[in-house]
């Protein structure tokens, strides 16, 4: 859906988002201008670009609209949707006038400032990368996790705080500061080792006069698991670093083992981090749902992969979540009718961020399942509303998936659902 103030819509019956709406004020057009605006987005269609010049075209005939700041953060979010620098710095730099701690567009209106090596706008760029920086700290230190695990938030913001860093490396060096450049890089991958943070240490590596550290960093570059890194991304890399192995020794001879050893170096690297990161959370990095650990609500484990050769049928759902109150009923019905079921498991699957809630509330509803949190595994899941229903068949491949419920539907199609995955 595009963003912005089409307000009503959200006020439409469906699923509710994964975790709990925050307020949002509502914006308060003429009834001309709110239907200037509808059209025209309507006729720009799903094209971010479109999009785009639809809102400077509002904006240039309503120049005071009071709906002015929503409209030109939409605008910043579109070009960095169409990848369009110039504007996501015109229209981002005014989102930060009002909102300077807003990561998303700190991040790109840096990124999209430093694009060339103009040292006024490496001037700019440099107080939004440090921003971007100060507030991933905060952030990391105040441990709000929105909804993941301690180690899925340790690792979005570990990234994330990497490639402020890398801004801000990239921002100095622009101003003639290539030592603390330098150092500033080599913090950037010692946050979370990847791919561009280690061509931010090859650039600067180079521009001091260094061929041949150069060379390294960018095998670094080309031989770390980095899914970010697209096969163009490393034959660029590959022929920079034979460019600069040539420069630093007369030849490629020995290029092959420094390849290797970056490969060796890189992997003990990743592999170092994911062992930390499991220690605090067993789930830490996993995509496949059945091999999850589950905590449930009585301190009980439990282990997925212990219901291997079963069909599991999972309820995903939140104490705040009204239409996940009103298919509890039904969904109880589909229980009782397998209830005979010994190779199906139905489990009750919570997502509250305050988990304190989720026993008074069950206490207070007369719930009576066994209830386990979700732990990372709606991330593995890729579920963005509940209540969604999952079934899970007995090689552990996902065969059903249903967001939200038809009230008069539901019982029928869950059970009809639950019977092809038993295969009877």
């Amino acid at each position: 859906m595009k963003p912005l103030l089409l307000l009503a819509l959200a006020l439409a019956a469906g699923p509710c988002p994964a975790q709990p709406p925050k307020a949002t004020p509502k914006t308060e057009l003429s009834p001309k201008e709110k239907e200037d605006l509808e059209n025209a987005l309507a006729e720009a269609g799903s094209s971010p670009i479109e999009f785009l010049r639809a809102l400077e075209k509002h904006l240039e005939k309503y120049p005071h609209s009071p709906g002015r700041p929503d409209i030109e953060r939409s605008a910043a979010r579109a070009a960095i949707e169409a990848q369009d620098d110039e504007r996501i710095i015109r229209f981002g730099e005014r989102v930060l006038e009002r909102q300077p701690d807003d990561l998303q567009i700190l991040d790109q209106v840096a990124r999209a400032l430093l694009a060339g090596d103009s040292k006024a706008a490496a001037e700019r760029a440099l107080p939004y990368a440090r921003r971007s920086d100060e507030l991933l700290r905060q952030m990391q230190k105040d441990g709000a996790h929105a909804g993941m695990s301690a180690a899925e938030w340790q690792n979005q913001t570990d990234r994330s705080l990497s490639r402020a860093i890398g801004l801000e490396a990239r921002a100095g060096g622009n101003l003639g500061r290539l030592e603390e450049a330098l150092a500033l890089a080599r913090r950037a991958f010692d946050t979370y080792p990847n791919a561009d943070a280690a061509r931010e240490i090859a650039r600067w590596l180079e521009r001091l006069g260094k061929p041949e550290e150069a060379a390294r960093a960018l095998a670094d570059a080309f031989a770390i698991p980095d899914p970010k890194t697209t096969d163009r991304d490393r034959a660029r890399d590959r022929a920079r670093m034979g460019e600069l192995y040539r420069r630093a020794k007369g030849t490629e001879a020995g290029l092959g083992d420094l390849i290797l050893e970056a490969y060796d170096r890189d992997l003990a690297l990743v592999r170092a981090r994911e062992l930390r990161l499991r220690q605090s959370d067993p789930n830490a990095l996993l995509t496949n749902p059945m091999e999850f650990t589950l905590g449930g609500l009585d301190g009980e484990k439990l282990n997925m992969a212990g219901l291997k050769d079963k069909v599991l049928v999972l309820d995903v759902w939140a104490t705040w979540c009204v239409p996940c109150r009103a298919q509890h009923p039904l969904y109880q019905q589909v229980k009782q009718r397998f209830r005979n079921r010994a190779d199906l498991v139905f489990l009750s699957i919570d997502t509250d961020e305050d988990r304190g809630l989720v026993k008074p509330f069950l206490e207070a509803e007369k719930w009576p399942d066994k209830v386990y949190f979700e732990d990372g595994l709606t991330r593995a899941l890729a579920i963005t509303s509940i209540p969604t229903t999952i079934v899970i068949d007995r090689r552990g491949q996902v065969v059903s998936r249903m967001n939200g419920y038809v009230p008069e539907r539901f019982v029928d199609m869950l059970s009809e659902r639950i019977r092809d995955a038993l295969g009877n």
